[in-house]
């Protein structure tokens, strides 16, 4: 017997969340590039940042869940942490309009769009520009393989494969295939002595 899902208000708060973003980003970096401006974007809108919101207004006590996932520190989880914050986002939407949504973000992500780091590429992207760009004899796309999914459907893992040619292939890990893409290519990076931790 379950109660009422927060997927559809997640669904609809990851779409409000993503809006506000991108209208804060694009007043912030009038001559950023669409390139820029997406990855900063994926920055504040990925499960981290919600997780990370969802912590500073302390939404974990509030979350109702099974009692399996009480037992297995669900509420201090970040994927279910970051639903829920998108979940609240869309309620704050549905309730108050988009003003009360924007003051939500724009209060709960205020250090992480201050702490933006001016070059923010992602691993995925770095592995991609790197293989590209006339290192290699032909310019290849690096090539990612789903290897294996094991666990639950609410709490899968991934491990996924990356190849370059020319290069021993790297496995990354990650709650969410593409999590797993980028853990690949930031240790096939660190491999290659092009990625700083």
């Amino acid at each position: 017997m379950g109660g009422v899902s927060n997927e559809r208000l997640e669904f609809l708060g990851d779409r409000v969340l993503g809006l506000v973003v991108a209208e804060r980003l694009f007043a912030n970096y009038p001559v950023t590039d669409e390139g820029g401006l997406a990855v900063r974007l994926n920055a504040l809108v990925r499960r981290e940042a919600c997780a990370k919101a969802a912590e500073a207004v302390d939404l974990g006590p509030h979350i109702m869940m099974a009692k399996s996932e009480l037992r297995s520190t669900g509420r201090s989880k970040m994927a279910i942490l970051a639903n829920a914050c998108e979940a609240l986002i869309a309620a704050l939407y549905l309730d108050g309009g988009m003003q009360a949504a924007r003051d939500f973000i724009h209060r709960y992500w205020e250090t992480m769009f201050d702490s933006l780091a001016p070059e923010l590429r992602d691993a995925k992207t770095i592995l991609q520009e790197w293989a590209q760009s006339g290192v290699l004899k032909n310019k290849v796309q690096p090539q990612y393989k789903l290897k294996r999914r094991k666990g639950p459907d609410h709490a899968p893992a991934f491990t996924v494969e990356v190849r370059v040619p020319g290069h021993e292939p790297e496995s990354g890990r990650g709650l969410t295939k593409r999590e797993a893409e980028q853990d690949a290519a930031r240790r096939l990076l660190l491999r290659l002595g092009k990625w700083n931790e």
